[in-house]
């Protein structure tokens, strides 16, 4: 194995930890809304002490992506240029939320901050959904790497039936994890009961997003693709079991299943491809022919194999010490 493809699959294991870590984060963030400020307050006590480490996953995804492939960064970060600047505006005000909610008693002040992180949540939920889906459906990319449309061509019917499939299934993940983190028994029947039609409506929406996508893609056109998108819809479908059976573990651990297998699809159905250019297959960037030298990728892979598992054995760490669930003494203020 190449360094290239040794790239590739490092980039796919970010961004499926990042999928399934901030997943829930964001999902967490979504069940706030329409909740009593003591609820709310739970919620974010529950993914206070790991939503910044979560997005880490992501700075690091975006950090080894210009690394390996700077050609891809470019385009990438011009194609979505108008889409990056509003997600980036929702998580500087969804990580300021969190600092500053809790600062002062007025109802008000909490209500504003807890808005900031729905807001937070929300938007970069939905326009994932729209970027993985446009990365794979093709944009009109050409022979110099260049985008060539619109802001308006990302907002096709497939992606934007991405996107809410992506705010549909972060929901029912963040729902899952707070099944496991909560302890107030009438809130988690609640919650056991909203995961349960959510669940529902990720089934929906996976089925027709898949119909969608397998006429307007070619996510279907490769053995491994099909069989990772079907175990990704096995896990979904054990996952709402779970949580219809009140087994708040067993829905959480097959929900992200879920994510990982979806998006070790997506990623497989790329390969070796990253961005699809719809304009001409040859003008497609790759993992060659947008690739950093092999000197770079070497270096880079040196210092992969020391860091990266320090990061994951203190984020694991962090994992384990607030593995208690929350309960409402332990907020800081009702």
């Amino acid at each position: 194995m190449d360094l290239n493809i040794i790239w590739f699959v490092l980039i796919t294991v970010l961004f499926t930890g990042f999928f399934i870590l901030e997943g829930f984060d964001y999902g967490v963030g979504m069940m706030m809304l329409g909740r009593p400020k003591n609820e709310r307050a739970q919620f974010v006590r529950a993914i206070g002490p790991v939503w910044d480490g979560n997005e880490v996953w992501m700075i690091t995804a975006g950090g080894a992506t210009f690394a390996a492939f700077p050609h891809v960064y470019a385009t990438m970060f011009s194609t979505f240029y108008i889409a990056l600047f509003l997600m980036l505006l929702a998580l500087i005000m969804r990580g300021v939320a969190f600092e500053l909610r809790g600062k002062f008693k007025s109802s008000d002040w909490i209500n504003f901050w807890d808005g900031g992180i729905m807001f937070g949540s929300y938007v970069p939920a939905l326009l994932w959904g729209v970027a993985v889906v446009n990365l794979l459906r093709g944009l009109p990319i050409n022979s110099q790497m260049h985008y060539v449309g619109t802001f308006f061509d990302l907002l096709n019917p497939c992606a934007l039936m991405g996107g809410i499939f992506f705010v549909l299934m972060f929901a029912f993940h963040g729902t899952n994890f707070l099944l496991i983190k909560i302890a107030d028994a009438g809130l988690l029947h609640e919650l056991k009961q909203k995961s349960i039609c959510l669940g529902i409506a990720t089934l929906i929406a996976y089925v027709l997003f898949a119909a969608i996508a397998a006429l307007e893609t070619d996510i279907l056109s490769k053995v491994g693709t099909i069989i990772f998108l079907g175990a990704s819809i096995v896990a979904l479908i054990v996952s709402c079991a779970g949580a219809a059976t009140g087994n708040g573990c067993r829905a959480f651990v097959a929900s992200t299943l879920s994510i990982a297998f979806l998006t070790i699809g997506f990623f497989t159905a790329l390969f070796p491809r990253i961005m699809v250019s719809s304009l001409m297959p040859e003008w497609s960037l790759n993992i060659y022919n947008a690739a950093s030298t092999p000197h770079t990728l070497t270096l880079m892979t040196i210092a992969a194999a020391v860091f990266v598992p320090i990061v994951l054995i203190y984020q694991a760490w962090t994992y384990k010490i607030f593995k208690d669930r929350v309960t409402p003494a332990d907020v800081y203020y009702h």
